[in-house]
């Protein structure tokens, strides 16, 4: 099966140009304000951050269209904005907020939307492969025309159930594009020293899956491959690999020091593979001025502040909701 790697096309207008932007942005500041709500003590358990990893699910989400579904890992936050859900409402959630997504109850790795088609945030590595792979029979078996993304990264991309998910996607022909968001890293380990291979895109060679390499540090890039990805899935010829190289600037989690790679190394990567100041020198170039990009910056530190704010002032969950969302018709009259 042939593997190819995707270049970003230069075909894209300033308003298209000026939407990745924004919607990067958003994910970056909420990040950002999401780790200084962790270290106040208003974010408890495991806090994963998307910081430099942007590119994928926004380069992604342009290429997706209503009713498409998508399901990733704990490092969800991004994902749960680039496809609209309400930050105050993930925000809420990352609190333990009543006015969260999950009332509260699933904290930073579980949150869903049925408005949105997002089905989690799942905190079992590799887990949600064969889910996605569920969500997207479903689909083929309604023979409504819609594509899941399944996102996990380079480190759950050596579990067993996910080569079971493939060759029962491979079978079936189901329109799911497993993606695989390679920032090198996995949960501390470098790349080269866990998998016996570095291009893992081809994984799917002995079940017929096409696969391709993707610079996950340029939206544009991200994009196009995420078009010809579901132009695929759409006209019913099965799953698709996307492996997009990209790289969290951040530890693996909030409690992660990251102290198996150096400064030096995080530092150059923002210097020169910012996914957001590639953007903006392209926004600048294209004659975009420094005063707009102010003003969308400004927009989201409002939007960012008042997503904290939400966060604070949404009352913790009533006792009696350890009672809801579970398979119990009846709430017990009596908590002891």
């Amino acid at each position: 099966m042939a593997t190819r790697k995707t270049a970003a096309k230069s075909n894209v207008s300033t308003d298209e140009l000026l939407s990745y932007y924004r919607d990067m942005l958003l994910i970056r500041r909420f990040e950002e304000k999401a780790g200084q709500l962790y270290g106040m003590g208003l974010i408890g358990g495991f806090c994963h951050l998307y910081i430099g990893q942007e590119a994928v699910v926004v380069g992604l989400e342009a290429a997706a269209e209503e009713g498409d579904k998508r399901i990733t890992s704990y490092r969800d936050h991004g994902h749960m904005l680039a496809c609209g859900m309400d930050p105050n409402g993930v925000m809420a959630e990352l609190t333990g907020r009543e006015g969260g997504y999950s009332k509260g109850k699933g904290g930073s790795m579980h949150m869903f939307s049925k408005e949105k088609h997002f089905y989690g945030g799942h905190g079992i590595v590799g887990a949600q492969v064969p889910l996605g792979a569920g969500l997207a029979f479903a689909d083929k078996y309604k023979e409504n025309g819609r594509v899941t993304f399944t996102y996990f990264g380079d480190g759950a991309a050596n579990q067993g159930q996910v080569y079971e998910a493939f060759n029962m996607a491979a079978l079936w022909k189901l329109p799911v594009i497993f993606v695989i968001e390679n920032n090198q890293y996995a949960m501390g380990t470098a790349q080269k020293r866990s998998t016996s291979t570095e291009e893992i895109h081809k994984r799917g060679e002995p079940f017929g899956i096409p696969g391709e390499l993707v610079d996950g540090m340029n939206v544009l890039a991200v994009k196009d491959a995420g078009d010809k990805a579901v132009a695929h899935c759409r006209e019913g010829k099965g799953p698709y690999i996307l492996e997009i190289k990209t790289y969290r600037y951040r530890g693996h989690s909030m409690s992660d020091p990251a102290k198996y790679r150096t400064r030096e190394e995080v530092q150059k990567m923002r210097e020169e593979r910012d996914p957001i100041e590639q953007v903006r020198g392209m926004l600048l170039k294209a004659e975009v001025g420094e005063d707009k990009l102010k003003e969308i910056d400004k927009e989201i530190k409002e939007i960012v502040n008042a997503s904290a704010d939400f966060s604070k002032e949404s009352p913790e969950p009533a006792l009696e909701e350890l009672w809801t969302d579970i398979y119990a018709d009846e709430i017990p009259q009596e908590v002891n």
